[in-house]
């Protein structure tokens, strides 16, 4: 695996650098060594964020992870990452219908991926619990985000007024409002 390790706001330590690549070298069992791991280690005041980027053939795994200590940020981000590659691999054997070597998408992971037994893969599966149906109405975003704070919910889905699509308005992080548009190709 390639580790590509940059910092924002932080410079990467020799420390830091070794304790990115054990913890995330873990993962080298799975994936090619021509698998580039890309690392991005920031801080904002007093937290400290690693995000964690490994593009995959046609899909990209991804996790991003904040706390005031930069090392219990490796520490989570890693497990993370675990966790999603086991849901990856679920994915990926169910596609193939257990012929996971000949999946195109698999490319970047080694044999030893598939071949890995994982007791918790049954935990991570997805689970549908409720189906909710309501009506939509056309409106403005800026009217979608007021009925998102009303509802006291973190993201709205209505009819956009002006271009008659589907949209989404959602609550980000920092407080700021957010809009997804759908592109159909």
């Amino acid at each position: 695996m390639k580790f590509i390790i940059s910092g924002k706001n932080i410079e990467v330590t020799p420390g830091l650098k070794d304790t990115v690549e054990q913890k995330l070298g873990k993962l080298e069992r799975y994936f090619t060594p021509e698998t580039e791991i890309i690392v991005t280690l920031s801080v904002e005041k007093d937290r400290q964020k690693i995000e964690v980027t490994i593009p995959v053939k046609g899909n990209i795994i991804r996790s991003e992870q904040t706390s005031s200590d930069m090392y219990v940020s490796i520490d989570l981000v890693e497990e993370v990452i675990e966790r999603q590659l086991r849901k990856y691999k679920n994915k990926l054997v169910a596609r193939s219908q257990g012929h996971p070597t000949a999946s195109s998408s698999g490319n970047n992971f080694k044999k030893e991926f598939f071949e890995s037994d994982d007791d918790s893969s049954e935990t991570d599966e997805i689970k549908i619990v409720r189906t909710k149906r309501f009506g939509i109405k056309p409106m403005y975003p800026e009217d979608a985000c007021i009925q998102m704070d009303l509802l006291g919910h973190n993201f709205f889905v209505f009819s956009n007024a002006e271009t008659d699509e589907v949209n989404v308005v959602y609550k980000r992080k920092d407080g700021s409002f957010g809009l997804i548009e759908p592109e159909f190709d």
